[in-house]
């Protein structure tokens, strides 16, 4: 048993030096010298508190749409329209703010029902990619990408016209919240530890969830086989909406938390791509919550380190994206191989 686990992590090991040597390949054809690009990316992460503070903020939604797809994963579905979702989250708690941020309720209660707008947003957009799975035939992937166009789209139709700033024709984002609907972040930097507290508490509840309750071994079993699952008497349909569903919740939850914790308004990119970055760190960890805080922490520190290189060296923006896709890719890979070899023995 020692040696098949010390195996595995040697496969582990020569996927990230695969993707490591990859990467190098692709740095010096763009022309940037690989170590120092490295360096820069370890250093715009970390060289400072400021730093730190943005990495654990990029923490935060990140570890919600991990999660969220950590649950369709698990029910063999996969939820490409998580973008869509974060999107109408944050429109929904937009709507929410903006609606009581001139009444007399306390900013406290505001801000809670904005996260409640925002989990029901997400919630409603992951249920019409249910609907059309479930009841229209229509594949996941395919509705969950023209879903996310559409929510994109509603976005910069809110935020140019009936939520424009004043006398501002602008796609840049709504007017700013006021102080008082922002969630509480430390002194000086724009980490706010309650947005992490969530996304730790999202991460342990679907760790349990999946590994130790009713419902997390039907929807294995949903994942495994959906046709044994529902010969054996599983609910199969009613278990893959309330997937999407629970998906939806955190997605949009994280959605709220960019509104109230990092722009304080509405963003045409308000997603930040996190609900893509989330669906590489579950294959990455081969859907197994209990990976997924450490590796979103490195992807954050990576996606924020990578900024750097544009600044720096002169690359191109989505390069950093590019070496987290490499990465994902080579652990796919060697992870089929692993597989492969160990059938035929």
């Amino acid at each position: 048993m020692n040696k098949i686990r010390w195996l595995n992590f040697g496969f582990q090991i020569g996927a990230v030096i695969l993707a490591l040597l990859f990467t190098t390949v692709v740095l010096l054809m763009a022309g940037a010298p690989p170590l120092q690009a490295y360096l820069y990316i370890i250093k715009g992460a970390l060289s400072s508190i400021t730093n730190i503070s943005n990495v654990l903020s990029a923490w935060a939604p990140l570890l919600l749409t991990t999660s969220g797809v950590l649950i369709t994963f698990a029910a063999g579905l996969w939820n490409i329209g998580i973008e869509g979702q974060i999107m109408v989250g944050a429109i929904f708690t937009t709507g929410a703010l903006r609606l009581l941020q001139n009444s007399t309720v306390p900013s406290g209660w505001i801000l809670l029902i904005g996260f409640l707008a925002g989990m029901a947003g997400g919630a409603l957009w992951a249920a019409l990619a249910g609907v059309l799975k479930t009841f229209g035939g229509v594949n996941e992937i395919f509705g969950g990408l023209g879903l996310n166009f559409v929510a994109t789209a509603f976005a910069l139709y809110l935020i140019i016209g009936p939520w424009k700033r004043p006398g501002i024709a602008s796609t840049s984002g709504t007017l700013m919240f006021p102080d008082k609907l922002w969630l509480p972040t430390l002194p000086k930097v724009q980490f706010s530890v309650w947005a992490l507290g969530l996304g730790i508490l999202v991460v342990i509840l679907v760790y349990f969830l999946l590994r130790g309750t009713h419902f997390g071994l039907r929807l294995k079993a949903i994942g495994k086989n959906s046709k044994a699952a529902l010969l054996m008497g599983v609910p199969t349909w009613q278990y893959v909406m309330f997937a999407f569903l629970l998906c939806g919740v955190f997605a949009g939850l994280a959605g709220a938390i960019q509104v109230t914790s990092v722009y304080h308004r509405l963003t045409p990119a308000i997603s930040s791509g996190y609900g893509f970055l989330g669906l590489m760190v579950a294959m990455l960890i081969n859907y197994q919550a209990i990976w997924a805080a450490p590796v979103a922490l490195f992807f954050a520190a990576l996606n924020i380190g990578g900024i750097q290189l544009p600044i720096v060296l002169k690359l191109d923006s989505s390069l950093s994206g590019v070496l987290q896709g490499i990465l994902v890719l080579f652990v796919l890979l060697v992870e089929g191989a692993r597989q492969r070899l160990f059938r035929k023995r």
